[in-house]
């Protein structure tokens, strides 16, 4: 706190912080399709790697099905896709 106010430092409610999912798909004791980069994590989980630097290089599939998913995020909030 600062002079008794909240100050937000950081990015806050973005698909790299926060796990989405549609409201209607939510069911407690499942894993719904999520609106966030549970993509590149699963992925991640496959791999053999002990999860310090270096990291690995990404698959580029991977990273288009993540951008693909952010564009569908932006869609849902805004109303469209940016150009």
């Amino acid at each position: 706190m600062r002079d008794g106010k909240t100050l937000l430092i950081d990015e806050a409610l973005t698909p790299d912080s926060s796990r989405m999912w549609a409201k209607a798909d939510y069911r407690t004791g499942i894993s719904p399709p999520s609106y966030d980069k549970q993509i590149l994590r699963d992925w991640l989980e496959t791999l053999d790697w002990n999860k310090e630097y270096p990291a690995p290089e990404l698959d580029p599939e991977v990273v288009a099905r993540v951008a693909e998913r952010y564009l569908e995020v932006c869609e849902m909030i805004t109303g469209s896709r940016p150009d």
